[in-house]
């Protein structure tokens, strides 16, 4: 996130071409929260890959909304980027905190992590 002319990239590309489509919302929601007017001023470059198409549409709106509130903090006062912030966590508190939930490993005796193969006598 730098001083610009309002550009947001992602992997070289602008974010409004996203794909999937009906995924392309959810990558804007920050920017609708935070309004076009504070990030005219501002170019964001993102670089995302790995996991599904899911997963990077919300590493992408969490970076887009972090990468905001930590320029503000910088370069900007303090009184806007609490305004920022507080617009943020009251839509949605994954949008500035991170999920920490991984896939658990799977194990012998069974098809995944927890389950098992069934118990025979005879």
């Amino acid at each position: 996130c730098k001083t610009g002319s309002g550009l947001i990239k992602l992997n070289g590309t602008p974010l409004e071409l996203v794909r999937p489509e009906i995924l392309r919302f959810k990558a804007f929601e920050p920017i609708l929260i935070i309004g076009r007017q504070r990030l005219k001023n501002l170019d964001i470059r993102l670089r995302v890959r790995g996991g599904g198409h899911v997963a990077q549409i919300y590493a992408i709106r969490q970076a887009i909304a972090k990468a905001v509130v930590a320029y503000y903090q910088k370069y900007v006062d303090e009184q806007s980027k609490q305004q920022i912030k507080d617009a943020l966590l009251s839509y949605d508190r994954t949008l500035l905190v991170a999920d920490p939930r991984r896939m658990e490993p799977k194990k012998f005796g069974g098809d995944g992590a927890r389950a098992r193969f069934q118990k025979s006598y005879r």
